[in-house]
């Protein structure tokens, strides 16, 4: 029975993810920074720890309590919302410290035991502002970049070892948290210069069509493939915007 660690499970994309791998007969390592009841079914084949990507210590102690597996999600990361100018460095390094680095860790940490056993699979999820940028985005959208180049670079290091890495590229998702999330972890607010900009961005939000956007699920499948499906492309658009932003780039 094969083994997948998923890290960014408390809610959204990472807890979808870890539902649709349970559901296929796999033994999920669902991973979060604190551990608590998310509503994933009780399990013999399920593992919750606790996983602070950015910290060294934790996730060394993740790894070891994981034991073995043969996929590894790196699905944690968190958004932000501003204009550069009303966004300080730190929150600039704190974005990078779980989007970017927090995935190269991790990527960093399972390689060894899949390079040992000539098999794995990493996927890394990022997002389809990496394929069209936006407004008040700049910041998040860097950090996503990065892993994309990040996994492209990553995967012909790693080929001639029997391991797979591969991109998940969701578009817009409301139904979950992690927009509103990132909505809320503006400052204080964001610079008077730019007031006129962002209210014709969040109005452009809104009159977003409802179908035309992504569903935890839709991340859930794309991540199941580029797990399970080696002749997979390199970039899984997941998402009714992603998709058809993906073929307009074709």
């Amino acid at each position: 029975m094969q083994t997948v660690l998923i890290t960014g499970c408390s809610s959204g994309f990472g807890l979808e993810t870890a539902r649709h791998f349970l559901d296929r007969g796999w033994n999920v390592v669902a991973t979060m920074r604190t551990p608590r009841e998310v509503g994933l079914p009780a399990s013999d084949r399920l593992s919750v720890l606790a996983l602070d990507v950015t910290d060294a210590t934790s996730i060394r102690q993740a790894v070891e309590a994981a034991g073995p597996v043969d996929v590894l999600v790196n699905n944690a990361g968190i958004g932000w919302l501003n204009a550069l100018e009303g966004t300080p460095m730190t929150v600039v390094r704190q974005v990078f410290e779980t989007n970017t680095f927090g995935t190269m860790a991790m990527t960093q940490a399972v390689l060894p035991q899949f390079r040992e056993r000539g098999t794995g699979a990493v996927v890394n999820v990022t997002s389809s502002v990496t394929q069209k940028p936006l407004h008040l985005l700049s910041v998040y959208t860097a950090s996503k970049a990065a892993v994309n180049a990040f996994t492209e670079s990553l995967a012909l290091e790693v080929e001639p070892f029997g391991v797979r890495v591969r991109l998940v590229i969701p578009g817009r998702a409301p139904e979950t948290a992690f927009g509103q999330n990132a909505r809320a972890r503006m400052t204080d607010g964001f610079p008077e210069p730019y007031s006129s900009l962002v209210q014709k961005v969040f109005a452009a939000w809104q009159q977003q069509p409802a179908d035309e956007v992504t569903r935890s699920i839709d991340v859930a499948e794309a991540v199941w493939r580029a797990a399970t499906d080696p002749a997979c492309p390199m970039r899984l658009p997941a998402g009714a915007d992603a998709v058809a932003l993906a073929r307009l780039a074709a």
